[in-house]
């Protein structure tokens, strides 16, 4: 079976959608971005590839099996992915005490480890078994750092030790662990993830006859803030801009404005009936008020990126903010929670400076049309929804307003399409 991939190398995440001949979406892949811009596509690339696999098992058995036995059987999967990195982090960090801790605060440093990870792995094993589990990020960086960062807090105060060296063993490691090419492929670990829940035989023989499927990628597009480094020759480099209209185009065939707020820079395109950019807006100049800004906070309190929204629509009253200059992110905030502000009214505070600049560039590029799709990673943000919502309506009256929970995939989604559009390469 021939399919179509597209690549949306982001300043913070690489992004891959594989299109089967038909047009239809077989699968989606996620992964932090990295210096090695081959390994982070490559990442993508595969993980798209295992959701495909997925996706032809659902087309096999989501008859006989039911949507609930296979989602289990994918979060059985993802629990088997977690687990492999998870040990490798593991036993990286406890070189790291071998080699850079002293002496005699090896023994309590690894037993202070070992209780951390049985609770982290714990609450992994929790997870899996949930029938109707919370929604969680999609990074191993975010589900295991937030997990060890609270057992750390936990335990780490009985043992006399340093918070500070847990959190910098994990620093030290991590981006080891996301640079390693670890096999995370759908042959890998399905045979675990079935062993795992208990699969009928119905779903073992869909397994089989999934994996008999040759999926061949007849040709590839790059796109995004990375496109440049992209291991591709220049006829399968798309530009971003390109690719999110269509990619928005595509999603919601009425669209006529994209706001589009990824890590590095913000959006704001207008296309026609067609999905063609018309005109269009972007801060190329620093990364005020996009995602890596929102990162950088989510790092000064030591949460997940995906925890911020939440917080800040605990919000009872947003405290102006009059700055989003990432470089000061963190002076910022520090200076407000030392005023006594709380930090959900900080946080709704500054999601709403971040989509202010978001409107400047709507209203630059020609307003905001009736329908109107906000796609990139911010999207997937509460609260930066709530504050885009407010302010469509102060300034243009109600709007259509498109949101797709796979709308971080919009730009991969578009170059997928050009791909299918240019044929084999």
């Amino acid at each position: 079976m021939n399919a179509y991939v597209g690549i949306d190398l982001g300043s913070t995440t690489t992004k891959a959608v594989v299109l089967a001949e038909d047009g239809s979406i077989l699968g989606r892949g996620i992964t932090n971005s990295r210096s090695n811009y081959d390994l982070a596509a490559e990442v993508a690339r595969s993980e798209a590839f295992v959701t495909a696999r997925f996706g032809l098992l659902r087309r096999e058995v989501q008859k006989e099996a039911g949507d609930r036995v296979l989602d289990k059987l994918l979060r059985a999967f993802r629990a088997e992915q977690d687990l492999v990195q998870m040990r490798r982090m593991q036993a990286l960090i406890d070189d790291e005490v071998e080699n850079g801790v002293v002496r005699d605060l090896q023994r309590a440093t690894r037993e202070a480890l070992a209780g951390i990870f049985r609770t982290v792995e714990a609450e992994e094993e929790a997870w899996f078994a949930d029938d109707d589990p919370p929604k969680r990020s999609d990074f191993f960086r975010d589900v295991v750092g937030s997990a060890y960062t609270r057992a750390a807090e936990a335990l780490v105060p009985e043992t006399g030790l340093s918070f500070d060296l847990f959190l910098g063993l994990w620093d030290k490691c991590i981006i080891r662990v996301e640079n390693e090419p670890i096999n995370l492929g759908f042959a890998d670990h399905i045979g675990k993830a079935i062993l795992r829940m208990g699969s009928p035989a119905t779903v073992v023989e869909g397994v089989e006859r999934a994996l008999a499927v040759d999926l061949v990628a007849a040709a590839t597009v790059g796109t995004g803030y990375g496109r440049a480094r992209l291991p591709f020759p220049k006829e399968q480099i798309r530009s971003e801009i390109l690719c999110h209209g269509l990619g928005a185009h595509a999603m919601y065939p009425n669209t006529r404005t994209v706001l589009d707020i990824g890590g590095q820079d913000t959006k704001a395109i207008q296309v026609d009936a067609d999905g063609i950019v018309t005109s269009f807006q972007m801060n190329d100049r620093c990364a005020a008020g996009c995602g890596r800004y929102l990162g950088y906070l989510a790092d000064e309190m030591n949460v997940g990126l995906h925890e911020l929204g939440p917080m800040a629509m605990t919000s009872t009253r947003s405290v102006k903010i009059n700055s989003t200059c990432t470089v000061f992110a963190g002076a910022e905030l520090r200076e407000r929670l030392s005023l006594g502000e709380k930090r959900e009214d900080i946080l709704a505070g500054l999601h709403r400076a971040v989509i202010l600049r978001a409107m400047s560039l709507l209203a630059r590029s020609g307003g905001i049309a009736d329908e109107f799709t906000f796609t990139g990673g911010v999207a997937n943000n509460p609260a930066a929804v709530s504050a885009l919502t407010q302010l469509i309506v102060e300034n243009y009256g109600q709007r259509t307003l498109n949101i797709s929970p796979a709308s971080i995939y919009t730009g991969a989604l578009g170059a997928a399409m050009y791909a299918a559009r240019g044929g084999p390469s």
